[in-house]
């Protein structure tokens, strides 16, 4: 190795494919035990760790076949960051784990006032409660569609169940919630 390689390109340089993958290599791919850690530490659904991942690693690598980065710690976890962001903000929803490390994604929060503080404790112990009524099925459906987001094509897959079954067993969870926590359905819908 050529010491010449561990300085920043100049700006628009390019390296060939042995040079940019002999780079990543010894630059990036140690840095997997970081990288796992920070995603594992700011992301809900572990499953989709590997994924995510591998997306950081095809965006650092297409960003240094343009330009090397000078700093590759700073830049494998500042793309990191910028995807969980992207992946937030594109499915709207904010995870309870996000929440409580939001500043590290870069976004802000408003923090509630303490009535309202404990009146959301107080509906989260009461849906908590009322889940765990659920026979099991019904609850894992609720959740996965509810909770985590899922579809229902993907739950029925998840579950090796039925997609017809997926929307009896959300139904009875949705009307049997709405009945615990307020004594009816207030038109929920599934």
């Amino acid at each position: 190795m050529h010491e010449a390689n561990a300085e920043p390109l100049a700006t628009g340089a390019r390296m060939s494919a042995s040079e940019l993958e002999a780079w990543f290599l010894r630059e990036i791919f140690p840095l997997e035990q970081i990288l796992m850690h920070f995603l594992q530490q700011n992301w809900r659904n572990k499953a989709e760790i590997e994924d995510l991942r591998q997306d950081v690693y095809v965006r650092v690598y297409e960003a240094a076949q343009k330009e090397r980065p000078a700093q590759p710690k700073a830049f494998l976890l500042k793309t990191a960051r910028n995807l969980l962001i992207n992946r937030v903000k594109r499915e709207q929803i904010v995870p309870i784990e996000a929440m409580a490390d939001l500043d590290a994604l870069g976004a802000a929060i408003e923090v509630p006032g303490p009535e309202r503080d404990v009146a959301a404790r107080d509906l989260i112990r009461r849906l908590q409660a009322a889940l765990d009524l659920l026979p099991p099925r019904c609850r894992e459906v609720v959740m996965l569609r509810r909770i985590e987001g899922l579809s229902r094509p993907e739950i029925a897959s998840r579950m090796g169940i039925s997609q017809d079954t997926v929307s009896e067993h959300l139904a009875k969870g949705i009307a049997a919630l709405a009945e615990t926590l307020y004594g009816g359905t207030n038109g929920a819908e599934p």
